[in-house]
């Protein structure tokens, strides 16, 4: 009798966590709706490439990244946030060649200086292309591209150091503590970077690494 009633609990704790998966994923398809998968475990993205450090002469850049349980929903994009659900935030900055370690230390003590050591923004339709026509549409352009796919292609980018910051976010564009930074460079057309900095300032290499 103890054996059976051994069995029995196991079968009735199986049946209950199937009608709560059922439960989380909709139980099917209606009236056309698409059917949501509950993601378990917690989200994560990484970037493939451009690998950090990366330097190349090709002033375009691929930009690829790996994310784990977080489904992309271009579907609801923009709507109500859901759980493990949403797009992609890409947001690349041009970091200033040579940065005075003053105003590097204070902003590394104050996250609301760090906004004045992210130079100049290429999130705009001329550099992501679609990505940014839809940052545009949004209102959000030269913040962040946002993407419903895990990559996006920058073109036209001028010679120097780049910040790559990819977050996840909610489908209503909010954004998760799920993120991943890069660094890479593009070298001028002659194959060189920029040239040492002078007069104790600190090179955009080292500026970028200290906000990793």
């Amino acid at each position: 009798m103890r054996g059976r009633a051994i069995i029995f609990a196991a079968v009735a704790a199986a049946a209950i966590a199937l009608v709560a998966v059922l439960t989380l994923s909709g139980g099917g398809e209606s009236n056309g709706a698409p059917r949501r998968v509950a993601v378990l475990g917690t989200p994560s993205v990484d970037i493939i490439s451009p690998r950090n450090g990366a330097r190349q002469k090709s002033h375009a850049v691929v930009v690829k990244v790996e994310i784990e349980n977080f489904r992309l929903a271009p579907e609801r994009f923009g709507g109500d946030p859901l759980l493990g659900e949403g797009h992609i935030r890409f947001s690349l900055n041009r970091v200033p060649n040579c940065v005075d370690p003053v105003k590097l230390q204070r902003a590394i003590d104050s996250p609301f200086g760090r906004g004045r050591l992210v130079g100049r923004s290429f999130d705009f339709p001329e550099y992501s292309g679609p990505n940014g026509v839809l940052a545009e549409r949004i209102k959000v352009k030269g913040s962040y591209s946002p993407a419903t796919r895990p990559e996006i292609f920058y073109s036209n980018l001028p010679a120097g150091f780049y910040r790559l910051v990819v977050n996840l976010a909610e489908n209503n564009g909010a954004t998760t503590p799920f993120h991943a930074v890069t660094n890479f460079e593009i070298l001028s057309r002659s194959g060189y970077g920029p040239g040492p900095c002078k007069g104790g300032k600190v090179s955009s290499a080292k500026a970028a690494a200290a906000f990793n």
